[in-house]
């Protein structure tokens, strides 16, 4: 068995660093604004989620990007591989526009909707990181690509590298540090909006020039009808899956906010915290979808079977791991962000009721990873919209305003979902014909 777990840590290794910059990023940045008070927490955390909604939607690309890439390399198919990369490329591009046009023109409105008491201070905040998805956009599709083709390496990079630099300005411009203006707020999403700007330089950078010995990158490529729609369809299958789950996650801060600012806050903290755990989650669901793809596109679908199972127990059993190490440091890890005992105490609540639970989290994504490197959108995107609709807002409506259980309602509702949802999808991808999956061919759709 542990053979077969040495490829496997050798790609989710930088995957999990990379993914962890990214939450280590977002928590060093919350800690800092934090000091700001607790109406900075809320600001940041609804626009976290009003983000998460805006990657959701056009994040479909990078994950159908990652796949069949993944397939095609299996099948040294690179040709096929660069001309699915460009014209992934042309759409993300198309998105791009137009989140720059909807965070110049729509985020006030949108932060009203969420929460009217953060507009005055949160929609200038907002516009900047509708600019910085704009970039994240696009470099998703690289990171897609990278990953593919087993590069996990890369991506870590270019995680880190946006990930000090988004460090370095928020010390500099939301507090007028190292001779920069102090900006506040302001100053933080200019932090972000420069993150994104040099991981997407960087991307650029190694797809166009670094890897085009590789796989020539700079190839001339014709626009295929059949292959521009397979892409168009698969995205927009897994965009729809991300966002029936980061709209649902959006109407559950709503819920959130109304029981004040102070819950909000702690609920926000207790998201970055788990996040920790989410991280270990999507390396190894990314892990899972490229050595799925690949063994698909070498024609050996057990093999692809088999490498879905062993990702899945080796990211169990890091959630087990993180998880004890949430549960007896809960209040300590809650206190790095605010002094607010109020905020804190609940906050580190959230955290132990949570410490074990993620695991279902994890199988979510573990699995999810599986089916998608077989191309098995059309299921996920199924799922993803019966629970979220039919669960898990209705659930959380339910915990928090008719029986009135507070933000442990909230969480309640919360781990119901994801439970549910790591069930199914688990049981899906144990259930399927592997020995009928076949690469993925735009002929065929």
């Amino acid at each position: 068995m542990f053979k077969h777990w040495k490829p496997i840590i050798k790609l989710a290794f930088p995957s999990l660093i990379a993914f962890s910059t990214q939450t280590v990023t977002a928590t060093i940045g919350l800690i800092m604004l934090g000091h700001l008070g607790a109406l900075t927490i809320a600001i940041v955390g609804v626009s976290n989620i009003i983000m998460y909604n805006a990657f959701a939607i056009f994040s479909g690309i990078g994950h159908t990007v990652n796949y069949l890439i993944a397939q095609n390399f299996g099948a040294n198919d690179m040709k096929k591989g660069i001309e699915r990369t460009y014209i992934a490329l042309y759409l993300s591009a198309a998105f791009g526009i137009f989140l720059l046009c909807l965070g110049t023109f729509g985020a006030e409105w949108i932060i009203r909707l969420v929460s009217p008491e953060l507009v005055e201070g949160g929609s200038f905040y907002l516009q900047l990181r509708f600019y910085a998805m704009a970039c994240g956009t696009v470099t998703f599709v690289f990171q897609g690509f990278l990953r593919g083709v087993s590069r996990t390496r890369t991506t870590m990079v270019l995680s880190l590298a946006n990930g000090v630099t988004m460090i370095f300005f928020t010390y500099a411009l939301t507090f007028g540090n190292l001779g920069f203006p102090e900006m506040g707020l302001t100053g933080a999403g200019t932090a972000v909006l420069l993150g994104e700007a040099v991981a997407l330089l960087g991307a650029l950078y190694v797809y166009f020039f670094s890897l085009n010995k590789v796989f020539q990158t700079r190839s001339k490529v014709k626009f295929n009808r059949n292959e521009g729609k397979l892409i168009l369809v698969e995205s927009g299958k897994l965009g729809m899956q991300e966002f029936s789950m980061s709209v649902s996650m959006l109407i559950f801060t709503i819920f959130v906010a109304r029981l004040g600012t102070s819950a909000l806050a702690a609920n926000e903290v207790a998201l970055n915290v788990m996040s920790f755990g989410f991280m270990p989650a999507f390396a190894f669901g990314a892990t899972a979808t490229i050595l799925v793809g690949q063994r698909v596109g070498q024609g050996d679908p057990m093999q692809a079977k088999r490498a879905g199972v062993d990702t899945a127990i080796i990211g169990t059993l890091c959630l087990i791991l993180l998880g004890t190490i949430e549960l007896f440091a809960a209040e300590p890890i809650a206190r790095m962000f605010t002094n607010d005992p109020e905020v804190y105490k609940l906050a580190a609540h959230l955290i132990m009721v949570s410490a074990y639970l993620q695991i279902f989290d994890g199988l979510l994504n573990f699995y999810a990873g599986g089916l998608r490197g077989i191309g098995d959108t059309t299921f996920l995107l199924r799922a993803s919209f019966v629970l979220c609709w039919f669960l898990f807002v209705p659930l959380a409506y339910l915990m928090i305003f008719v029986f009135e259980f507070g933000s442990m309602g909230a969480w309640i509702s919360f781990y119901t979902f994801l439970v549910f949802f790591g069930l199914t999808v688990m049981y899906r991808f144990h259930k399927t014909d592997w020995i009928s999956v076949r690469l993925k061919n735009a002929s065929h759709e």
